[in-house]
């Protein structure tokens, strides 16, 4: 079956638009009394993302981070001081998957390619059926992939073999934007098209449930796209997923009851804390909901129409990045103004990543900052 995509919210076509003549007009960045310092502890230039979404990843004292280019950069978490850098001259798509022995990056045309995470080289290269726009997923010795045809691929982390294939049919009209796959319990929680949810068992590949966050609905296919996006989050025995301009709902993760669900229409994902669901709405409001109920605690709507990423919850502060590469901090509370960091310009796409105390943002035009509020 012959793919269409539609190209909406994370994709570059309809965030430039956002701040186009014809489009809303994004409020100015807003005024913080007395904000609190924000340090850059090291900061690095990693290669562009060009139109795509490319995300960092921590493991084993190292960072590890990719670029459109198809370069894979290693550097020191606590100095930003670099490690390797390795150039596998492919059109890479996605962020970087890692754990301590193992770096995983996919290709626009469903290449696979996992490097030592000590040496930088190549240890395989393995094939996918179409373009992972997601960053890897790298456990329990598998690496895994989610396609943009709605497959995921589980490879050795070793030796590059398949050990099994999901699939699901695929749509006639998606979101093309990243979908990954979080893993915790033994389970891989992934997102797909029609706004399923499905966890399935590291060993073999099968499903131990499925739910829908939000079934599609409306006169238009357009109207009916409800594809989950961005990351499920996982967080103790709960798993959360955001389904495009529709839906939230959290889990059960072991057994997949929902446990709650609420009408936010987000452009990118959620993110959880001990206490709280954090999401960023379409027209800029960022959310703050109980997670054992899905009540309302704060909304911040001063951020108005400014793109904004997937919120990253850490300790006092949540962060969230937007498209002129400003990163702002909101008390964990109230949603109150704390602080902001200018990146330099790059959109700040990617989900920020918890690196120590502090953060570590990468933005579109290939910068790395490691950031300590």
């Amino acid at each position: 079956m012959r793919l269409r995509w539609a190209t909406l919210a994370c994709a570059t076509a309809l965030c430039a638009a956002c701040s186009s003549p014809s489009g809303p007009k994004p409020a100015d960045p807003p005024r913080i009394d007395k904000p609190q310092r924000v340090r850059t502890l090291w900061s690095a230039s990693v290669g562009s993302a060009e139109r795509f979404t490319f995300v960092p990843a921590v493991a084993g004292g190292a960072v590890y981070a990719a670029a459109r280019n198809g370069t894979v950069t290693a550097l020191d978490e606590k100095t930003g001081e670099r490690r390797w850098r390795t150039d596998l001259e492919l059109k890479l798509s996605g962020g970087v998957g890692a754990d301590e022995r193992t770096v995983a990056v996919a290709s626009e045309e469903g290449e696979v390619v996992a490097l030592d995470a000590q040496s930088g080289k190549v240890r395989w290269r393995a094939r996918a059926s179409s373009e992972v726009l997601a960053a890897p997923a790298v456990a329990s010795g598998l690496v895994l992939v989610r396609s943009i045809d709605s497959r995921v691929f589980a490879f050795g982390a070793d030796d590059g073999k398949r050990r099994w294939v999901y699939q699901r049919a695929p749509t006639t009209l998606l979101v093309r934007a990243p979908a990954g796959i979080a893993v915790g319990g033994g389970l891989a929680f992934v997102g797909f098209p029609g706004g399923r949810l499905a966890a399935i068992a590291l060993e073999n590949g099968a499903v131990r449930w499925e739910a829908t966050v939000a079934a599609p609905r409306g006169a238009t296919e357009l109207e009916r796209v409800t594809d989950v996006i961005g990351d499920p989050a996982l967080q103790g025995r709960e798993v959360c997923a955001a389904a495009y301009r529709s839906r939230l709902a959290c889990y059960d993760a072991a057994t997949g009851r929902q446990l709650w669900a609420r009408e936010v229409a987000s452009l990118s994902g959620v993110s959880l804390d001990a206490r709280y669901a954090f999401v960023a709405d379409d027209r800029g409001a960022v959310h703050a909901l109980d997670r054992s109920s899905g009540q309302s605690v704060w909304k911040q709507d001063k951020l108005a129409h400014r793109q904004l990423s997937t919120p990253f919850a850490g300790g006092e502060a949540i962060a969230v990045g937007d498209f002129e590469g400003y990163v702002y901090f909101m008390a964990r509370e109230t949603g109150a103004f704390v602080a902001r960091s200018d990146t330099g310009g790059g959109a700040v796409r990617a989900t920020p990543q918890r690196l120590g105390a502090g953060l570590l943002v990468q933005t579109e035009d290939g910068g790395l900052f490691a950031l300590a509020p």
